[in-house]
């Protein structure tokens, strides 16, 4: 399914409920991004949602107009199962049409200019061919 406006994005109002048990118990690197980078439109004016559910996934982060998610790896994303949950989840919401950008917690809670600034460039490479917000 290609994800757009007609059909909410992907949004799955079956997972409603654990993405908002999930917006109470968001990690530090979580409260972090969402905090001083991506919440009230602080990034480059557009608006993402946290904890959104998208196809069968929840996603930690993402711009609808800019069909862009965000999400944020902890310690357990290393593990070789979920890092194969991870592909398979990918695959999905980019075949459904959103670009996915990851970043580690350490890279988050260390280094969130680095963050931001991968942010925005992808933002201004790819924004020309999205509708301003």
């Amino acid at each position: 399914m290609k994800a757009n406006k007609t059909n909410l994005y992907g949004y799955n109002k079956k997972l409603k409920g654990i993405a908002r048990a999930n917006r109470s118990a968001m990690t530090k690197a979580e409260v972090c991004l969402w905090k001083y980078v991506l919440r009230a439109r602080q990034m480059k004016g557009y608006q993402f949602r946290r904890q959104r559910p998208v196809l069968d996934y929840i996603a930690d982060f993402m711009c609808k107009e800019l069909m862009l998610i965000i999400e944020v790896d902890g310690i357990t994303h290393h593990y070789p199962d979920m890092q194969k949950n991870d592909r398979t989840r990918q695959r999905k919401l980019e075949q459904s049409g959103f670009t996915l950008l990851r970043f580690d917690d350490e890279d988050i809670l260390t280094a969130i200019n680095s963050v931001t600034e991968e942010i925005e460039n992808w933002i201004e490479k790819n924004e020309e061919t999205m509708p301003p917000p």
